[in-house]
Formats: C-alpha cells, sequence, structure tokens
C-alpha cells in the first residue's frame, strides 16, 4: 500500500531519538567500582613523595620505589617485581608499583633483561644476584629499611615461573626464603633444557611455609592454566593449604568492560619511567662480559604483540580489586602465619564489589588445590 504523504517525516524524530538514545547508550552504562580509599587494594597515602631510584651499577641495577623519609621502626615488607619479558621498563607496571609503595612497601624491580642481549635460561641467576645484592645495599638504608622477614615475589607471564625459580634456590643463593610467590599470568616456560623459555627448576625445594597463589584470569587462558597449575603441582613442599588457584572474570555488564586478559596485570604510568632513574656508574676500567648472540634473545612475533599490550594497558577496577587486593589479602596472611585456605573461606577476597547500578561484578573463583598425591610403589620402581 502506498503511504500517506508525509508519513515519512512524521517518523523522522521517533528514529532521531532512537539513534541518540544508543550513541548516549555508553554515558548511561553502569560504571565499574573504583579504587577503594584505604585497606586492601586501596589508593593509601595520597600525599607522599616516591623515592625513585636505582642500586648496583649501571650494567647490573635494581630499581627501588619506596615513600620518602625514615621507614616504619619495624621496617618495610619487600616486593620483588619480575617483569614480563621483554616489559623491563617499571613504568608498565607503574599503578602497581605506586599502589605498593603508597602502603609503605620497599618495592625491589631488578633489571633482569636487557632485550635482545639476555637468554631466558641465564634470568634465574641474573634476578637472584641483583636482588640479594640490593637487599645488601639497602641493609643499613634508614628510608628503605628492607624487612627480610616479609619478602612476597610478585612475577607476570615470564616473570611468574622466575618468582618460582628463584624461591626454590633462595637457601643456596643466600636469600630470604619469601613468605608469598604470586604467580599472575604464568607463562613462558621452558619445556626442557634445550627449547625457549625461563626454566622453571626443581621447585620441591621451595620452603615448606611459602605461601604460594597462582592467578589467571579468563581471556588466552589455556596457556596460563596448565603453567599456573604446574607450578603448584611442582612445588611438592609446600602444603596443600597454603597453595591457592585464582582466576579473574571479564565482565561487561557496564561501560567500560573488564577484561582479564594476559596483559591485564600491567598498568602504565610514566612516573616510573626508567629513563627517568640515574643509573650508578659501573666501576672504572670493568669491561663488559664477553658477548655472544643467540636467536632466544630476541622476542618472538606473539611476544611482541604481547609486550605492546602490557605497554598500552591502564589499572582499572580488575587491578584494584583483583590482582592488587588478592596480592595485599595474600601477603597479610602469608607474614601473619595464616595459610591460603583462610583466604578461599573468606567471602571478603573473591568479592569483586558492584558496578554502579548495584549489579555485582564477576567474582574470583578460587580454589585450593588437591593435596600431592606421591607415586605408587609400583611407578616408582618403573622409573
Amino acid at each position: 500500500m502506498r503511504p500517506k504523504s508525509g508519513s515519512g517525516l512524521a517518523a523522522m524524530p521517533a528514529v532521531l531519538g532512537l539513534l541518540a538514545a544508543l550513541a548516549a547508550a555508553p554515558a548511561q552504562a553502569a560504571t565499574p567500582p573504583a579504587q577503594p580509599a584505604e585497606g586492601p587494594g586501596g589508593v593509601g597515602d595520597k600525599t607522599a613523595t616516591i623515592a625513585k631510584r636505582a642500586v648496583g651499577k649501571a650494567s647490573a641495577a635494581s630499581f627501588v620505589f619506596h615513600k620518602a623519609g625514615p621507614a616504619p621502626s619495624g621496617g618495610r615488607p619487600v616486593a620483588v617485581f619480575l617483569h614480563a619479558w621483554g616489559a623491563p621498563n617499571p613504568q608498565a607496571y607503574g599503578a602497581w608499583i605506586d599502589h605498593l609503595a603508597r602502603n609503605d612497601w620497599l618495592v625491589l624491580f631488578p633489571r633482569f633483561q636487557e632485550v635482545n642481549r639476555t637468554k631466558p635460561s641465564d634470568a634465574p641467576a641474573i634476578a637472584a644476584r641483583l636482588v640479594k645484592s640490593a637487599l645488601a645495599d639497602l641493609a643499613n638504608d634508614a628510608d628503605a629499611k628492607p624487612d627480610t622477614g616479609r619478602i612476597a615475589l610478585i612475577g607476570h607471564l615470564a616473570g611468574a615461573p622466575l618468582a618460582a625459580h628463584i624461591a626454590a634456590e633462595a637457601a643456596q643463593n643466600g636469600l630470604p626464603a619469601p613468605k608469598l610467590v604470586f604467580a599472575v599470568m604464568p607463562g613462558g616456560i621452558a619445556r626442557d633444557a634445550k627449547s625457549r623459555g625461563i626454566p622453571l627448576g626443581e621447585l620441591n625445594t621451595i620452603d615448606p611455609g611459602t605461601m604460594l597463589v597462582t592467578m589467571i584470569g579468563d581471556k588466552d587462558a589455556r596457556a596460563a592454566d596448565a603453567a599456573a597449575r604446574k607450578i603448584l603441582r611442582d612445588a611438592t613442599s609446600v602444603p596443600s593449604e597454603r597453595k591457592l588457584f585464582v582466576r579473574a572474570l571479564s565482565d561487561d555488564h557496564g561501560f567500560p568492560a573488564l577484561t582479564a586478559t594476559l596483559a591485564a596485570p600491567a598498568g602504565l604510568d610514566a612516573a616510573y619511567d626508567s629513563g627517568a632513574i640515574k643509573l650508578p656508574p659501573d666501576p672504572p676500567g670493568e669491561k663488559p662480559p664477553p658477548f655472544r648472540w643467540s636467536a632466544d634473545m630476541a622476542l618472538s612475533g606473539e611476544q611482541t604483540q604481547l609486550v605492546a599490550q602490557i605497554n598500552n594497558a591502564r589499572a582499572d577496577s580488575l587491578d584494584f580489586l583483583a590482582f592488587w587486593r588478592s596480592f595485599d589479602m595474600a601477603a597479610a596472611a602469608a607474614f601473619t602465619g595464616k595459610d591460603a585456605a583462610s583466604l578461599k573461606a573468606n567471602p571478603a577476597f573473591s568479592d569483586m564489589q558492584r558496578w554502579s547500578d548495584g549489579w555485582p561484578v564477576k567474582r574470583l573463583g578460587v580454589e585450593v588445590p588437591k593435596p600431592h598425591a606421591p607415586p605408587s610403589p609400583d611407578a616408582a620402581a618403573r622409573r
């Protein structure tokens, strides 16, 4: 049937109104929860000045971050931050580092990789030396004042197996046993001595008093899931009740959506750019060690893409309430002798608060791994 003259014009206001409503939808969508003002995952001391410096020497340095001024009488707990492969600039994790420093942590960021010049297989020994040297350099520093009875290792991607490796060899390297290993989005583990990646080593020497938490997301998660469970499984010296497997879930209920990707734990803060931190000079006349390039020093195409995502990441509610908050609560439990099972039993640990319209953000998935089953006598005899 032929429409009446002018009917299209009459409908135009309704069409325009619908288009305007659709265009405004993101602005009207529920917003994610903000960072807590205090407590786990909280802002901390907003007025503090953060000291940013380096210790060691130019060719073997660690970046150091803490609140300016004298440390508390009991010293500062120490967070050793081990970056993803190819992301050696602390600014990529600046938001998390800033959170830690404003909450009275001493943060050590060892520069264990020189991109295109460091082999992954050499990283554990380099990182262990740097951490040991930094703790020695800062032992009598009244502002840093590391409390070596409260050490936590944070590792992201390749930094996660590196953290586990360092914990396993702490005693033989003259390092204090960490109270917590917090392995986020684990990856980059070498399959064997000849393959590319970080050697995991023998994790059955991790101190039984260490709490071991692995945390993954739900995007591109298959490899991270396998790596996280391998770390937990191989650390046979750590009792099951001191282990935790945590999964952060993406949530697109509101805008902006929360997406738990491999790069999600990163969060840029240019105030922590390593280029603005003066490195101590190498001793006069010291010759650099001989250098021989190998293919595993170069980033793969996949690693290059992931590093680009890391360098572009910004902190959001997943950082505040999943990564930072979980670490803060795990560290508090580990430092006071509680086990990981107590975290699973605490509803606040998995709670991710609510979108602005009151709808709950998807909670963290939390598991205590099953106890390690020793091999049967028959299986042992066949070896």
